[in-house]
């Protein structure tokens, strides 16, 4: 009787009774379903980067733009077939002329949706530069031979500028992009879309660009003074600290560098002179890397970087030493950003233009 009321269950013969060969077998599944997804994720961004090649420069059409409906239009797909179930059943032809004409408008916003980015041009102009951790500014231009409205540019998961073409018309836009280490920021792929007129597609494509941003080191104030440095006060003192040699003055020469000449006093007493270092380890003048002994070498970066605006606001003339490049000392906003420029790129390698 209980045999019959109860019949047993069917049972795996591979998990009954073995709770830890069951946590094994969905282990073992959850590798598996990653490995397919990124399969599958690497395929399609090979597809996409075969049909747009890395350039600054790209001229919409057929071949690059797509197209899908929003969740609107799938909404608004749905209502069409209730709207068409409903006037089957009850035979009412108020209900399919309405039905026809909402269908119609949904193809006629399917061709304007994607004539609004067919066509259209966009070129990056230039690249900018900043600081680690800040937004690096993109300026791009677009140009249409027809209206193009609600223009929306971008990175695949971060915001977004909008902006309005006119006909034969240039328009420029700013994209700022984040930041998160030194060296040469180029994104892989910037995302130009559009959902006008009605919002029920989206149109869409991409920007792989060529040319990069550079990134500052982002600025640290060092805990304490670089080792050799003496205070930008002394730098008139014949003799300075030990460790570094006297300095010499002599009458300037037509090559000499600004940074040399002996400024103060020239406005003493006229003369142009020009201070030669005979022993420039510990001059006020320098910036060094071998500076911070036993820092890591990306935090000496931002020491430096630190260091040069701090440099730019006093207005003495400075210099630059990286292992392998030395920068002589000057001043203003070039030499400012140049140094920044050779802390960026320090030991890092441009990005090849021919990257797939």
């Amino acid at each position: 009787m209980h045999d019959t009321l109860y019949p047993p269950r069917a049972c795996n013969p591979e998990t009954e009774g073995n709770p830890f060969r069951s946590s094994l077998l969905s282990t073992v599944k959850r590798p598996l379903l990653s490995t397919i997804r990124s399969n599958i994720r690497k395929r399609w961004q090979a597809w996409i980067n075969r049909r747009i090649p890395v350039d600054d420069r790209r001229r919409l059409d057929r071949h690059s733009i797509f197209i899908l409906p929003t969740a609107a239009g799938l909404v608004f797909g749905l209502l069409l077939v209730v709207m068409l179930l409903t006037g089957i059943n009850y035979q009412n032809s108020l209900i399919y002329l309405l039905t026809f004409l909402l269908g119609a408008l949904f193809v006629a916003a399917m061709h304007q949706t994607h004539n609004n980015l067919s066509g259209l041009e966009l070129t990056l102009l230039q690249p900018g530069e900043g600081f680690a951790g800040e937004p690096i500014p993109f300026r791009f231009v677009l140009q249409a031979p027809h209206d193009a409205t609600a223009i929306a540019l971008g990175e695949e998961a971060g915001g977004a500028v909008t902006l309005s073409v006119s006909g034969h018309d240039r328009v420029e836009g700013t994209l700022q992009v984040a930041s998160r280490e030194r060296g040469y920021l180029r994104p892989q792929r910037l995302r130009v879309e559009t959902r006008f007129p009605f919002g029920l597609l989206m149109a869409w494509s991409w920007l792989r660009p060529v040319t990069p941003a550079l990134v500052y080191p982002k600025p640290v104030v060092p805990p304490r003074a670089p080792e050799g440095s003496v205070e930008a006060g002394d730098t008139e003192a014949v003799s300075v600290s030990q460790g570094q040699d006297q300095v010499e003055l002599r009458p300037w020469r037509e090559g000499d560098l600004s940074a040399r000449i002996d400024w103060k006093r020239y406005s003493r007493n006229g003369e142009m002179a020009v201070a030669d270092w005979q022993g420039e380890q510990g001059s006020p003048q320098w910036l060094d890397f071998d500076g911070f002994p036993g820092v890591d070498h990306e935090l000496r970066l931002s020491y430096l970087a630190a260091l040069v605006l701090d440099r730019e606001r006093t207005g003495e003339p400075w210099g630059l030493r990286l292992p392998g490049i030395t920068i002589e000392p000057d001043l203003g906003n070039l030499h400012t950003r140049q140094c920044l420029r050779t802390l960026a790129t320090w030991q890092r390698s441009a990005p090849g233009e021919g990257v797939q």
